[in-house]
């Protein structure tokens, strides 16, 4: 029988004001203390405190050997306003039910057509990047990202076109003020939304408020068109059912008869939004923030793309020969990784290495640190695609002994992971193909900030030129190629026992 919590030894603890983690990205000064204090330590606010774990073993033990002792905790709280009881902040039977529903409608026919959508919403990126090559305009590339895959997003979930690189419409600014408002509750020291007098005044409360009527007005009217269009088609459904007019994870769940409220569906549908859009973006700016800093890694990215895609399209045959381009991408997320913050609180008692803790704990497992340990990783801070060896596996928590956690890791893994690391491999393939980028003189100093995931303070200001040898600009037709099936895309029985969550948040 376990001793008392006397027979352990005290965890660290780090004192500290609430002001030192604010005046900069709340993980660096975590970084510091860890440097300091080792992985794990209690950092203390007055009455509050939070475990802070950067141990890759003490991660494993939360996130996947005990995991069923840890719930989503104060991430749940935080979402409650937006997600609801989507399927990254709720916890126990409507989490297992809402994943065992979700998952299998990311199947391999489903992820084959997405590949050409990734590639069509690409392509327009590339035209507004040709127009502002052709003036010698330099672009701010974080929001062009942010704007293409909420595009994409929209499409792959419910069949919505944001439409978002071309137009400002009301439902796009309701979608970021929500999803602002989201990353500002996720550091916030006291849940100043909740104070009566205080949401009724804020102006800033009454636009989120606003803005989130319109979203969920939003999606409740695509549900009730969908809904008719699953009722008026004859339906066939099996396993890799798939619409091809609507090929959306929306249209997949009212076709498999999903038995849910449209409350649920509307939090689930939030959530992917949410969840698919943020990271994806945040994962684009960084990678092209460090190639633009690395020109011999451009290069040799350059020279992997023009042979594998020539002028077309890329396809679903190609992601396992963009090697080079998927290492780019792993190694971005190692330094870079969306979010660098995963949330948990325990449900009960529990042993974290030789010490151990109570029922209640808010936990933060610090990815940003696990994936910047110097004991662990050579030359840490340095962007380095080549430690992926080639010839190995796709790296992953599994294989880096949760040293490595772009998607999270255990029975609450990012569903995502595979749409969301082809979308990025198709969406870089095709930029650098036909453009060059570097920073433009006299753009802001690349600072970060973050929320749920990791911004620029001021924005990832460019300048893009078209390549000396540009390859033909390819049309939207694309060969008609058979998933290759030693391309390791889960078939929905896999999935449906090892994935959990819809983000590369991830959190």
């Amino acid at each position: 029988m376990d001793g008392g919590p006397e027979d352990y030894p005290r965890i660290p603890e780090a004192k500290g004001t609430i002001g030192a983690i604010r005046s900069e990205a709340f993980f660096i000064p975590l970084y510091r203390l860890y440097l300091i204090y080792g992985g794990i330590f209690r950092l203390s606010f007055g009455p509050k405190s939070l475990l802070i774990v950067s141990d890759p073993l003490i991660a494993k033990r939360i996130l996947k050997d005990n995991s069923k002792a840890y719930s989503k905790g104060i991430l749940a709280e935080i979402l409650d306003f937006v997600m609801g009881k989507g399927l990254i902040p709720a916890d126990g039977e409507i989490w297992r039910v809402r994943r065992r529903a979700i998952v299998p409608a990311l199947h391999q026919k489903f992820v084959a057509k997405m590949i050409s959508m990734f590639g069509e919403a690409t392509d327009r990126l590339c035209k507004k990047l040709d127009a502002a090559a052709s003036e010698g305009e330099d672009v701010e590339m974080e929001s062009l990202f942010s704007r293409l895959t909420l595009d994409i997003i929209g499409k792959a979930v419910f069949n919505y076109d944001f439409d978002s690189l071309k137009v400002d419409t009301g439902i796009v600014e309701a979608v970021y003020t929500v999803l602002r408002e989201a990353e500002d509750r996720s550091v916030a020291p006291i849940p100043f939304w909740e104070i009566p007098i205080w949401k009724d005044i804020s102006p800033k409360q009454k636009s989120v408020n606003a803005a989130l009527k319109l979203v969920n007005e939003t999606l409740d009217n695509l549900i009730a068109i969908c809904k008719r269009m699953v009722d008026e088609e004859e339906l066939q459904f099996h396993e890799e059912y798939m619409n091809e007019q609507d090929p959306s994870i929306l249209h997949f769940l009212l076709a498999s008869g999903d038995d849910v409220s449209s409350k649920q569906l509307r939090d689930d549908l939030m959530t992917m939004l949410i969840a698919g859009h943020e990271t994806s973006a945040a994962v684009l700016t960084w990678t092209f923030y460090l190639l633009s800093k690395e020109p011999n890694v451009m290069a040799k990215l350059q020279n992997e793309v023009d042979s594998v895609l020539g002028d077309r399209f890329p396809v679903i045959d190609d992601m396992k020969k963009l090697k080079y381009t998927s290492r780019v991408i792993n190694e971005s997320l190692r330094l870079y990784p969306q979010p660098p913050i995963l949330i948990r609180r325990s449900l009960e008692e529990d042993t974290l290495g030789k010490y151990r803790i109570k029922r209640g704990e808010d936990i933060f497992i610090s990815v940003w640190n696990l994936h910047r340990c110097p004991s662990h990783w050579e030359d840490a801070d340095k962007f380095n695609p080549e430690r992926w060896p080639l010839d190995g596996p796709n790296p992953n928590e599994t294989n880096q002994n949760f040293s490595y956690l772009p998607f999270g890791g255990g029975p609450r893994k990012c569903i995502g992971d595979m749409f969301a690391s082809f979308e990025t491999v198709v969406a870089v393939a095709m930029l650098v193909r036909r453009f060059d980028f570097q920073m433009a003189l006299g753009a802001p100093p690349v600072e970060m900030t973050t929320g749920a995931t990791i911004h620029t303070t001021e924005g990832l200001k460019m300048t893009v030129t078209r390549r000396r040898q540009p390859p033909i600009i390819p049309t939207l037709e694309t060969p008609t190629v058979k998933i290759d099936s030693s391309i390791n895309i889960p078939s929905v029985k896999t999935v449906s026992g090892q994935t959990d969550e819809v983000s590369s948040a991830r959190s």
